[in-house]
């Protein structure tokens, strides 16, 4: 006979606590780059060999993700130069600004958080203020009877208004 899942059970639960550990030691090795309390008898060699060292873990956390094909999370997305694999750490391997290209920044909903890295140059934009949109099977489809007549009125005609309702079909 099969085995019967358990409620609570998650697949692949090893792949997912394999790439939380990579996360978090890159993570930490990121964030002891310029700290000397902890290792003594620094240099800037040993900074630069644990940033190697983070983005190497880091190139196997995402090359695990992929082959096992587990989404990564938004959050630790952000943390993660796509194009280099190097650990985002802002002001050390990361600058970031928040621009507006509306004209002359009138429109606050135009907000974009731009991130940097600093050993390949790439560039990151995330919305500041936009709701993310839901995945598309999660997505409400519009029904066709809610939508409303829509009014036009014609160039070159007097007051007469033309009632045109839009549909799809």
């Amino acid at each position: 006979m099969a085995k019967t899942k358990a409620a609570g059970s998650v697949p692949n639960k090893h792949l997912y606590s394999r790439l939380s550990y990579l996360h978090q030691a890159a993570t930490f090795l990121g964030s002891q780059v310029g700290n000397t309390h902890h290792f003594e008898s620094e240099s800037p060699a040993a900074d630069q060999s644990r940033l190697q060292l983070a983005r190497h873990l880091l190139t196997d956390l995402r090359a695990t993700s992929l082959k096992s094909q587990i989404r990564l999370s938004p959050a630790m997305k952000h943390t993660i130069c796509k194009f280099c694999d190097t650990l985002l750490i802002e002001g050390e391997t990361s600058t970031s600004i928040v621009e507006n290209k509306s004209k002359h920044g009138k429109k606050p909903w135009a907000d974009v958080l731009v991130i940097k890295c600093n050993a390949c140059h790439g560039v990151k934009r995330f919305p500041v203020q936009a709701q993310r949109q839901k995945r598309r099977p999660q997505r409400e489809q519009a029904p066709e009877d809610t939508r409303k007549p829509t009014t036009i009125k014609q160039p070159g005609l007097s007051d007469e208004k033309v009632d045109v309702t839009m549909n799809d079909g």
